[in-house]
């Protein structure tokens, strides 16, 4: 299925999306586990990479989110770009930074999101830093 120009980052799409990621970083530095089992899709296909880990359907990031330590969860986005492809599926691509007691970790964060009928889902994600210099 090709995509027109005009079905490319629809501002409603945009907004929609930009809405579900603003819950997302809010949910992940506040440590609400709840909400982010909501933000990912609930089934076995869905895909999260992390610096340290490998997880495959839901039940496994479930069981990361709630066994990971909260700690030291803030961080601050650097830049986000979105592209949304038609009104149900996009990317979002995050840097971010994190402050620790060595100095500043950089990060990227990418997630593919579909909506589904309950909303908004993170059906793929990666994150990955950047070694020190």
């Amino acid at each position: 299925m090709s995509q027109s120009p005009e079905q490319v980052n629809r501002r409603d799409v945009v907004a929609e999306v930009t809405d579900a990621l603003m819950r997302y970083e809010a949910a992940l530095t506040g440590n609400d586990v709840e909400m982010l089992d909501t933000l990912f899709w609930d089934s076995e296909h869905t895909v999260r990479y992390g610096a340290t880990e490998m997880l495959y359907g839901h039940d496994e990031i479930q069981a990361f989110r709630r066994a990971r330590n909260p700690a030291n969860l803030d961080r601050r986005i650097r830049r986000i770009a979105i592209t949304t492809f038609g009104e149900d599926f996009a990317t979002a691509s995050i840097e971010f930074e994190r402050a620790h007691e060595n100095g500043v970790t950089i990060g990227r964060q990418s997630q593919c999101w579909v909506r589904f009928d309950v909303g908004w889902r993170v059906v793929s994600a990666h994150v990955s830093v950047l070694p020190k210099n």
